[in-house]
């Protein structure tokens, strides 16, 4: 037996389901919560116990240097040999006064390594640095 009900069959429905919409809403926000911690690090570095850092400071101005224990290099996540990242280091601190390079560095990473970065960095006049360590 057919169910009657007081809305014709013409009428279209006003009424929008968010369901849906709320389930798409948290899958984004987990995809967005899991992925975040791989972005800002691209290399899993050990790093050595150190201070705090002081203020704030934006994110264009920093040139992120990484560097791991087997002598890998990556600058804002871009992995390159020395040579080239140096130049590509003294093109972007040319045109911004505030610019500084930010250096992480395995603990288990010759010093060697760090050093090439720095002796580079001076050759081409570029001296504010800021070292990272891991967070107290």
């Amino acid at each position: 037996m057919r169910r009657f009900s007081q809305r014709n069959s013409l009428v279209t429905l006003n009424e929008i389901n968010i369901t849906p919409l709320l389930d798409l809403a948290f899958v984004l926000l987990l995809i967005f919560i899991i992925t975040r911690p791989m972005l800002e690090q691209s290399m899993d570095l050990k790093l050595p116990k150190g201070g705090k850092t002081p203020g704030k400071v934006e994110a264009k101005d920093r040139l992120t240097v990484e560097i791991g224990p087997q002598g890998i290099y990556k600058l804002n996540g871009r992995q390159m040999p020395v040579g080239p990242m140096l130049d590509q280091i003294k093109n972007m601190t040319r045109g911004n006064p505030n610019a500084f390079v930010s250096i992480r560095t395995d603990k288990k990473a010759p010093s060697e390594y760090f050093y090439a970065v720095m002796d580079g960095c001076q050759k081409h006049e570029i001296t504010r640095f800021e070292l990272k360590t891991a967070p107290e």
